[in-house]
């Protein structure tokens, strides 16, 4: 049950108050931690970033306490805080105090630790990935098509009336495009936007 759970510091005040956690030595100082750790979050804004994960699970052989992992997300969150894609783990580590001990056998020494690893080359190579995209050297905003003939003088009076607005927009030379050509034209060059004119039964096809 416990395992599928996740979630801020209404998770934390929840599972204070469950009678089972509260019987096993340590969780009400554990969770008393975790709260502390929101509420530093909160004052550094940055509790919207932050999720206590009971599925997460790391090297359960040396880790003794708290564990973390840092993970990548592409896109906005939503309004209701849903990440958008999730890229990976980037970084992880956690509490271990008895693994300095190990490595001088004939001196059982309690080392209490907090460590983390980075990785430096999954992070090297979502930022080549990233950069690999060709940059935009069109800045155009706003192509003004058009579906048929004979609409020319209205591209242009269009046009204008971005330009007035401080728009910057553009549209094909020539008097009378091909509608597939104006759109290929905006994909090639990258324009976010088109303004497409036509009569109603053009439009709908």
């Amino acid at each position: 049950m416990y395992v599928t759970l996740h979630g801020g510091l209404e998770l934390v005040d929840r599972l204070a108050d469950d009678a089972k956690l509260n019987c096993l030595p340590g969780a009400k100082e554990a969770l008393d931690e975790l709260r502390l750790l929101f509420q530093y979050c909160a004052l550094f804004q940055v509790a919207d970033r932050l999720s206590f994960d009971l599925s997460l699970a790391r090297g359960l052989d040396y880790y003794t306490g708290v564990i973390y992992e840092a993970v990548l997300v592409d896109g906005d969150d939503d309004d209701d805080g849903i990440q958008a894609a999730f890229v990976g783990s980037v970084a992880g580590g956690g509490r271990y105090d008895n693994l300095v001990g190990t490595f001088n056998p004939h001196r059982k020494q309690l080392v209490p630790c907090v460590g983390v690893s980075i990785g430096v080359e999954r992070l090297f190579c979502i930022m080549e990935a990233r950069t690999r995209e060709e940059p935009r050297t069109n800045h155009t905003q706003v192509y003004v098509a058009s579906v048929h003939k004979g609409l020319h003088l209205k591209r242009l009076e269009i046009l204008n009336r971005l330009w007035a607005a401080d728009i910057s927009a553009e549209h094909s030379y020539k008097t009378n495009p091909k509608l597939l050509d104006q759109l290929q034209h905006c994909e090639q060059y990258r324009i976010p936007y088109a303004v497409i004119i036509g009569d109603a039964p053009s439009l709908s096809q």
